[in-house]
């Protein structure tokens, strides 16, 4: 994969791999500052970490036949709500510095494979910052994620070790894997980013070893898994309900989303057809960069497109895109960009930094509307359990305000057995424009009393 020689590879990455660590955190801030939660998850996660009757209920490390068999991931949540959960900064710096990490290890792993320094600190950055990483950073519902990233990272870092021994890599590479696969399904895709690893270096036989030792425990998890997670695809749940023909349009939605700055979700970004203008100058800016790389070498346009298949493999099947899933394919995307850059033309190097300005300017997008979201359960969640705690009775009905946007409330509200000793379950029903409410949800999450009055179905809201 290199061409420089080996004393600039022997350079050390530690000043690089700092800065990385240190200007992400800056530019982060407003995700660690962040004084609320985005969903659901860290509400339920929060109530089981704290339950009303009865002890915690830690999650079984050898439960296999669960559909989402995470017992790292969903453990180190419950300890970390028990702590956290009341000083949401504190929890959102845990996500963040840990993403962070993972963006230093990313820059220090590209210098080990020949990236200029400047072309690691960039690429990085570019991961690190767009849409993908800033969602998941901004999540605390994402730490399985972030977990099994930082696992194939660190096999990288094994791999490209100077004066690596074959036996001790391969036993490195299967305990990384083994946790990782305790954390997340999508750490399958470890093994195949390995096989790419082959083809793209094939000089390190280091890589071979470590796909032996990844392969080996994941072709064990499969067997001992495949029938619980072959029971989704006819299962209830159309998000996990899987099949090979979801492939190419999931692989496609991820690629789009990226350079489409004003999305947030990326399961909507298809939603306006292929004529759409922003879906073809999406699709044309890849196919752009696809050429240039073909061009700079026909071994970077067939990892490119091996890799992105192999970072989203276990997801592109389900029946629905979610932003966390591509975590991993941004983190090969930028690495891939960087090794590559030495031998694109100028006008393939034109694209690519067009494509991270978008990504750029996209994460910043995503992390202003990850830190409102953040802001309005901060208001919203203790108005509800204050109203709850005043008024035992039937389910409360709840109208959001014209002005406020729904899904929130609908995540917030959805499945939370209770808040800080406040049971909620079924206790409140969102309503829709025009029906009769107890109370009016504003935009920004305070609640408003509705006095009903003559003729009937007609209300009047005060604040309360």
């Amino acid at each position: 994969m290199s061409s420089h020689p080996a004393s600039y590879l022997s350079a050390r990455p530690w000043p690089l791999m700092a800065a990385v660590l240190v200007l992400t955190l800056l530019a982060q801030w407003p995700l660690i500052a962040n004084p609320g939660y985005f969903s659901h998850d860290e509400l339920q996660w929060a109530a089981a970490a704290a339950p009303l009757t009865g002890p915690v209920q830690w999650v079984g490390w050898f439960e296999t036949g669960v559909f989402q068999f995470r017992p790292l991931t969903f453990n180190l949540w419950l300890w970390l709500s028990q702590h956290l959960f009341e000083r949401p900064p504190l929890f959102h710096a845990v996500l963040v510095a840990a993403g962070a990490v993972n963006a230093a290890l990313l820059a220090g792993l590209l210098r080990r494979l020949g990236a200029t320094p400047r072309a690691a600190l960039l690429a990085a950055l570019a991961f690190a910052l767009g849409p993908y990483a800033m969602y998941v950073h901004g999540w605390v519902g994402t730490i399985g994620d972030v977990i099994w990233l930082g696992c194939a990272l660190l096999i990288g870092w094994l791999a490209t070790a100077p004066r690596v021994r074959r036996w001790p890599l391969a036993l490195g590479a299967a305990l990384l894997m083994l946790l990782a696969l305790l954390a997340k399904e999508s750490a399958l895709s470890i093994p195949a980013l390995l096989a790419v690893a082959c083809v793209l270096d094939r000089p390190r036989a280091a890589w071979r070893w470590a796909f032996i030792g990844a392969a080996l425990p994941a072709l064990a998890y499969v067997v001992l898994r495949f029938g619980v997670l072959a029971g989704a695809a006819g299962g209830g749940d159309a998000a996990y309900a899987w099949s090979p023909g979801h492939l190419p349009l999931r692989w496609l939605e991820y690629l789009v989303y990226l350079p489409q700055v004003s999305m947030f979700e990326v399961s909507s970004s298809l939603n306006r057809g292929f004529g759409d203008t922003r879906f073809i100058v999406s699709a044309l800016l890849w196919l752009a960069l696809l050429a240039g790389l073909l061009r700079a070498g026909w071994r970077w346009a067939l990892g490119w497109l091996a890799g992105s298949v192999a970072a989203l493999g276990p997801v592109l099947v389900l029946g629905t895109a979610y932003n966390q899933y591509a975590y991993g394919f941004a983190a090969f995307a930028a690495g891939l960009m960087a090794c590559a850059w030495p031998q694109l033309a100028r006008w393939a190097r034109a694209v690519a930094v067009l494509l991270a300005v978008l990504a750029l300017w996209h994460g910043v997008n995503v992390m202003r509307q990850m830190r409102e979201v953040g802001e309005i359960q901060a208001v919203f969640s203790p108005a509800l359990a204050e109203v709850l705690r005043d008024e035992p009775g039937p389910a409360l009905r709840l109208r959001p305000s014209p002005d406020a946007d729904a899904w929130i409330f609908q995540r917030l509200t959805h499945e939370v057995p209770h808040y800080r000793g406040i049971a909620i379950g079924e206790r409140v029903r969102l309503v829709a424009p025009g029906e009769a409410a107890d109370f009016t949800i504003q935009a920004d999450g305070n609640l408003v009393r509705c006095h009903h009055v003559e003729p009937p179905g007609r209300a009047t809201c005060a604040p309360l």
